[in-house]
């Protein structure tokens, strides 16, 4: 897909990845929305852009529809929806509440389903749409701690799958943006950690990330990977389960030190 002339929506855009894509999709031509919670933040990409910034929870689905009326409202058809607002806390099985897993499963998988029942009508009306998740390699690859944030973005991987091979004949491109490590405001002080060095991958820049997102949506490639070593990963993955599920416990317990133990 062809940026230039297109609306495009992107979530969590106050700040990091989608901040540097509504950068990236205003200079190849897009009329950009910059929707986020964080109201300021949002209303300061906007006007770096000359698009327009949008208020939302993404954990509500009432205000995501009435979101997208909003961008509809003010500049026209939605093109392309990048959902890529997410949220994570760190914590497993025992200190995870009840209220921590749905608030993450709201924001992290709910919206995208909600705002894709917005948008997806009128594409498929016109025959064209554009559809990109940011899942992360924690959806693929899974992560230390960060036990709800994993599960949520394991399920946004099947959703972009099943997304792409119902609706590509249908005129819908999907693409799955998988980081590693990116140096944003989510990552703060583990980009200094051991998990960073050993798990996180080569840490990159959001600048980075975006102008590979766009060469994505431009291929209509469906992964998006931010490292090489992302797909060696992968592919060890896939080859072995057994001793990939070894190697990630033998960081597991650097990771914990020889005194700690998650115990309810």
């Amino acid at each position: 897909m062809e940026l230039k002339g297109k609306v495009a929506v992107i979530t969590g855009a106050a700040s990091g990845i989608g901040a540097a894509c509504a950068k990236a999709f205003s200079n190849a031509g897009a009329k950009v929305a910059v929707v986020d919670i964080d109201a300021k933040g949002s209303q300061l990409i906007a006007e770096s852009i000359e698009g327009i910034a949008v208020e939302c929870d993404l954990a509500d689905k009432a205000a995501i529809d009435s979101m997208i009326i909003e961008v509809e409202q003010q500049i026209g058809p939605i093109d392309l929806l990048f959902n890529n607002a997410g949220i994570g806390s760190g914590s497993g099985v025992f200190d995870s509440p009840i209220e921590e897993w749905q608030r993450q499963w709201d924001v992290n998988l709910m919206s995208h389903v909600h705002a894709i029942q917005g948008v997806l009508p009128g594409m498929l009306d016109r025959g064209e749409g554009y559809l990109l998740h940011t899942a992360s390699m924690a959806g693929i690859l899974s992560s230390h701690g960060n036990l709800p944030y994993a599960v949520s973005k394991h399920a946004v991987v099947g959703l972009a799958e099943w997304l792409a091979f119902t609706y590509a004949h249908r005129g819908i491109g999907v693409s799955l943006l998988a980081p590693l490590a990116v140096r944003t405001p989510m990552l703060g002080d583990a980009a200094d950690s051991e998990w960073a060095s050993q798990a996180g991958g080569p840490i990159k820049e959001p600048e980075e990330v975006a102008q590979q997102v766009v060469e994505a949506i431009l291929e209509q490639r469906f992964l998006v990977l931010t490292d090489p070593i992302a797909q060696t990963w992968m592919e060890r993955k896939t080859a072995d389960p057994d001793r990939w599920l070894h190697g990630m416990n033998r960081l597991q317990q650097r990771l914990e030190g020889p005194e700690h133990t998650e115990t309810p």
